[in-house]
Parts: structure tokens; C-alpha cells; sequence
């Protein structure tokens, strides 16, 4: 009598979705670093076509910036929520914030504050001399943003000088999003028209290296990283994002330019409470995860 040979059931492809599904996820989060990638490009792009007579370029290039720190963010998060982080995922994320929140914010800042001078200064020697000091301020906006990524990239557990309560709630250091955000926001308030006074200049030249320093300090800057966006949200905070929303839509130049400046000013308002306060250190310090 024959044996009866064992009838090996195929693998049905609903079988294989979830695997497949899993594989596609960790995509998602890299499309969203390429668009980073393009919104920096296309920054770039803008700035090298705005002229005075043509200040529209300025400003495409702030919100071209600004929806760069919208789809770094998003980035990042969609990785933890889905579980998809990988090496390739935050060299390429740390890659991507160079360009679009180093190299295209320098060369907006410059063009924008110092660059079309000649235009509305007629003493040349000054301006010139304008036009150098901006050049350097730039150029050490952007090395503060890229020592920024370095450190942030190769430090575990850095102890900030007014350290808070350990955990996630905190960066050590302005993030580069942010301080490209504050360039970005600046300039988008103007609508695009370039600096023309002298006293303008200057505070803007200021404004340049106070960013940077921010971003090289060890001073905290909230994270928003422990807002769980999994889990159900009061009615008032879903209220309260509409809301914001709503004002980002039909007043973003101002709204924007306070978001960015509050930011900013909390670095030192968590410094100087420290200063006063004079609390000692906890025994250890975590900053924020990288995004991917």
C-alpha cells in the first residue's frame, strides 16, 4: 500500500502582508527625510534667485525651511511610533539637517541681511566691511549647527551646566530645526524684503551668533518628546492645536516669528532660573533620542 504523501498547505499571501508591511514601514520615515532633503534644496535654490527687486525668493525660502522642520519632526516620531529606527535612517537624517538647517539658512541669513546692502548704503567702505561681519556670522551660525549634530550624534548621556530632572523632557542645546527656525521665521516677518538700515543689521548680525551660541551651549531646551501622541488627548489640547493651527494659517508671519523668539527665550529663562536657584546636578542626564 502506497504511503500517503503529505499535502504541504501554500502560504496564502494574506500570510506574508504583515511581513511585507513591516519591511514598508521603514521607508516611510527615510520619505520624509527626502523631503527635508528637498525643502533644503529648494531653500537654496530660492536664495540664489532673490534680489531686491525680487524679495519673494527670501521669503519662499524661510517657508520652504519651515516645512522642513515640520517634516524633520515628523520623521523622527513616525520611526519610534512604527518601531522602524535603523543606522541608515539617522545618518541620513543627520545628513539631511546639515544641508537644509546649516548650509541653507547660512546662505539665506547673509543674503537676506547683508548681501543687497549695496543697494541701500552708499558709503561702500561700510558696507563692505557689513558685508565681511555677516559673511563670519554666517559662517559661524553654520559651524554651531554642525558641531551641534556632532554631539548630539556621539553623546549618550551629556551633563548640560543647568541640568534639569534627568530624562527625555530636554535637549542639551538648541537643536539646529530650531535655531534654522528662528532664521527662517525672522526673515518670513518681513515677507522677504531685505534689511536696508544699518541699526537693522546689526541686530540681525547679533541675532546670527546669539542663535549659534545657543545651539553650541549646554543649556536645556524642551524636547517634546514625552507628548505621546498614541494615547487619548484631552479635548482642550486637541482645542488648543486647532487653534494653533488656525493662527499658523492666516497669521504665520507673526505667529511664527513668536513661536520661534519664545523658543529661543526659554533656553535662557531654564538658564537663568538655574543661575538663581543654584540647585545642585543630578548623578546622570539623558538627552533626547536622535530621530531617524
Amino acid at each position: 500500500m502506497d504511503e500517503e504523501v503529505p499535502v504541504i498547505p501554500k502560504r496564502r499571501w494574506e500570510d506574508k502582508r504583515p511581513q511585507r508591511l513591516r519591511k514598508g514601514m521603514y521607508i516611510l520615515p527615510s520619505l520624509f527625510t527626502t523631503a527635508n532633503i528637498a525643502m533644503g534644496y529648494y531653500a537654496i535654490l530660492q536664495v540664489t534667485h532673490a534680489t531686491a527687486a525680487e524679495p519673494w525668493h527670501f521669503d519662499f525660502a524661510a517657508k520652504a525651511i519651515g516645512f522642513a522642520v515640520l517634516f524633520d519632526g515628523l520623521d523622527g516620531r513616525i520611526a519610534r511610533m512604527t518601531q522602524t529606527s535603523s543606522d541608515f535612517g539617522r545618518e541620513l537624517d543627520s545628513l539631511a539637517d546639515a544641508i537644509t538647517f546649516g548650509v541653507a539658512p547660512a546662505l539665506l541669513a547673509w543674503m537676506w541681511g547683508f548681501r543687497q546692502l549695496p543697494v541701500f548704503l552708499t558709503s561702500n567702505e561700510l558696507t563692505g566691511k557689513l558685508i565681511q561681519l555677516g559673511a563670519i556670522a554666517s559662517f559661524l551660525f553654520l559651524m554651531a549647527g554642525i558641531s551641534r549634530l556632532a554631539r548630539f550624534n556621539i553623546t549618550s548621556n551629556p551633563q548640560p551646566s543647568n541640568p534639569g530632572r534627568p530624562g527625555k523632557k530636554y535637549f542639551v542645546g538648541m537643536p539646529i530645526p530650531a535655531g534654522a527656525g528662528v532664521i527662517a521665521a525672522v526673515v518670513h516677518s518681513s515677507g522677504g524684503d531685505p534689511i536696508s538700515a544699518l541699526w537693522s543689521c546689526i541686530t540681525w548680525m547679533l541675532i546670527i551668533v546669539t542663535v549659534g551660541y545657543l545651539m553650541v551651549s549646554t543649556w536645556r531646551f524642551y524636547s517634546f518628546k514625552d507628548i505621546d501622541l498614541r494615547s487619548r488627548q484631552p479635548f482642550r489640547l486637541i482645542v488648543l492645536f486647532g487653534l494653533l493651527f488656525a493662527a499658523i494659517w492666516f497669521f504665520s508671519r507673526w505667529v511664527l516669528f513668536v513661536i520661534a523668539l519664545v523658543y529661543m527665550i526659554s533656553g535662557v529663562f531654564w538658564r537663568l532660573q538655574w543661575v538663581f536657584r543654584r540647585k545642585r546636578p543630578p548623578t546622570a542626564y539623558k538627552e533626547a533620542s536622535p530621530v531617524s
